[in-house]
């Protein structure tokens, strides 16, 4: 399932990549526009930007804008930042591997087996589509 957090990230980076300039829109609207929480938001935008998928400016007239072109940001990317890893077990995860405790054999493991074919079906849908188009 996909976490409130993740929802809410992709909601206000469609929100600011469907903005006309690239003037910084402040928190508050975001919030008000997406009907997030804005101290839930802060967060959420806080680790966008720490990770380089958003700019930020203080003071008057500052706030969150993008930094890269809509058609540049992954959902690959975008997922990994705000939901962690990609598959649901780690056994059979890209970034994240760890080998299940209670499994012998992952390739006799039909929990693995299924696992490989999921995580491949997510990432497929990931990595063909960007912000951009998310925007449609």
């Amino acid at each position: 399932m996909l976490s409130k957090k993740t929802k809410y990230g992709l909601k206000a980076l469609t929100f600011l990549a469907s903005q006309k300039g690239k003037d910084p829109v402040q928190i508050a609207e975001i919030a008000k526009q997406e009907n997030i929480s804005q101290k839930f938001l802060e967060s959420i935008l806080l680790s966008l930007r720490k990770t380089g998928f958003l700019g930020s400016k203080k003071g008057k007239g500052g706030g969150y804008y993008l930094i890269k072109d809509p058609k540049e940001v992954l959902m690959t990317d975008v997922m990994r930042v705000l939901e962690g890893p990609i598959s649901m077990v780690p056994c059979v995860s890209l970034n994240f591997y760890e080998k299940c405790d209670d499994c012998p054999d992952e390739d006799a493991c039909s929990v693995h087996k299924l696992m490989l074919k999921v995580r491949d079906a997510n990432l497929a849908v990931y990595r063909n589509n960007t912000l951009a188009d998310l925007l449609l």
